[in-house]
């Protein structure tokens, strides 16, 4: 890992949110920046979590759900356990998602079958 730090506002600007957003994180205790009187200071660490958990929010994943995620990192069986929990909620997800594309195909299909036997009738 680097030395770099970040400001809240490079980190906001770097990921597309708000300075709202990241203070939300900091409060629910997903992130911990150092402090320095009211200015926060964001290392590698606090920018790779910010990361998971915007791409946690992207993926459908409740924020209590990223917490666990992003703690089981730190907690036995650490990062080892972390990836395969990851990996069978992967799955369940994905088969959710095949799903859900399914039915939409299913959908899609029965109103163009219904568009065009409107467009075929008088």
């Amino acid at each position: 890992m680097s030395d770099r730090t970040w400001s809240i506002g490079e980190l906001a600007e770097e990921f597309d949110t708000t300075l709202r957003t990241i203070r939300f994180y900091e409060d629910r205790g997903l992130l911990a920046p150092e402090r320095q009187g009211t200015t926060r200071i964001f290392h590698d660490r606090d920018r790779v979590r910010l990361q998971l958990i915007l791409r946690g929010k992207r993926l459908g994943f409740t924020l209590d759900e990223i917490a666990h995620v992003i703690n089981m990192y730190d907690e036995t069986p650490g990062e080892r356990g972390q990836l395969a929990f990851l990996v069978a909620d992967i799955g369940k997800r994905r088969e959710a998602l095949l799903e859900k594309r399914r039915d939409l195909d299913d959908l899609e299909k029965r109103c163009r079958d219904d568009l065009e036997r409107l467009s075929d009738s008088p």
